[in-house]
């Protein structure tokens, strides 16, 4: 039997909880799908047999994708925080995100193709607009206010000035 994690982030899904928990595993590092549970009968949102429940993991975080059916819909409410260390990793997830999909939004927001938001944002923004050099910070924050997908260089430039 599968140790029970104490909490586990519990996603909606409306009928492809397994499609998405393997597309995360694919895509993200320290992630990977565990267990898939069938329904043992029918339910409003689907027949017994159908995948209910799948255990997965999504770079580190322990997540349940609930096959639930149309009653409820994903928001910017919640969402995963990715904080990457460069461009290349930054355009890694983003790209596949929205390429597998998803769609762009603002100051590195995107959502993936089953609704879940999606924060793709890099560690030198998180240090430029939270350093000391509060002019520094503004201009950095400006900066992205103006991007969908963060560009490293662009808030480097406008952390300098």
């Amino acid at each position: 039997m599968t140790k029970i994690s104490k909490n586990t982030v519990c996603l909606w899904y409306e009928h492809d909880a397994e499609e998405a928990a393997l597309f995360y595993a694919k895509t993200f590092p320290d992630s990977s799908v565990g267990a898939v549970h069938r329904a043992p009968g029918d339910s409003p949102s689907g027949k017994q047999g159908d995948v209910l429940t799948v255990e997965f993991t999504v770079m580190g975080i322990p997540c349940l994708g609930l096959n639930g059916g149309p009653a409820f819909k994903h928001n910017e409410a919640f969402s995963f925080q990715v904080a990457t260390e460069d461009q290349a990793e930054t355009d890694r997830y983003w790209n596949a995100i929205v390429g597998n999909g998803g769609q762009e939004s603002e100051c590195g927001w995107c959502k993936d193709k089953w609704g879940i938001s999606w924060q793709i944002i890099p560690i030198a923004l998180t240090k430029a607009y939270t350093g000391s050099d509060r002019s520094a910070a503004k201009r950095a924050f400006d900066a992205m206010m103006t991007m969908k997908k963060i560009d490293v260089a662009a808030i480097e430039a406008a952390v300098r000035g």
